[in-house]
């Protein structure tokens, strides 16, 4: 039979990250890969010209991204959120990779956004209740706080050239 595509977390990983740094690649970046057990808060190192990036990734195949889920308690996502932000140096992009609902030919879907516009994100999903988990694209059901509504990453996050540009440029 057919076999699943990345059967684990670390398949998920080691896709994402390779994909990342070829997408920096064909931008006309250098990028170094950061290997072993011990790393510092990101996983590559961009560099073009003058402006260098330190770049988390961070890769789904369910079509989110938990970020916040180990800060959290008493339901105060809002808390976990400022407690995320505060580990992480606003100098450092982050790049998500969403597989989900691809098929092996197809490119992944890549974001770019700063830990700042993560955490105003995150605080105003599940209309404004927050949450742990950063959705692509997420409409909320009946039974949750946020039934009707839909939590979705905005456009302008879509890893483009501009949007390189744009984030090394104010990094």
């Amino acid at each position: 039979g057919v076999r699943p595509l990345m059967k684990n977390s670390w398949h998920v990983a080691t896709a994402a990250e390779a994909i990342a740094a070829a997408q920096f690649a064909r931008c006309g970046w250098d990028v170094s890969v950061q290997y072993g057990a011990n790393q510092p808060e990101y996983d590559l190192m961009a560099v073009c010209g003058d402006n260098a990036i330190k770049v988390s990734v961070k890769g789904s195949k369910d079509g989110g991204w938990g970020l916040t889920q180990s800060f959290i308690a008493n339901a105060d996502y809002h808390g976990a959120v400022d407690k995320w932000l505060a580990k992480h140096s606003k100098k450092t992009v982050f790049c998500f990779v969403q597989f989900k609902d691809l098929q092996l030919h197809e490119m992944p879907r890549l974001y770019l956004a700063t830990p700042t516009e993560i955490a105003d994100w995150l605080k105003r999903s599940a209309a404004g209740r927050g949450d742990t988990i950063l959705w692509e694209n997420r409409t909320w059901t009946k039974r949750a706080q946020a039934a009707g509504t839909t939590d979705r990453i905005p456009d302008s996050w879509r890893f483009t050239s501009e949007r390189l540009q744009h984030l090394a440029s104010t990094a």
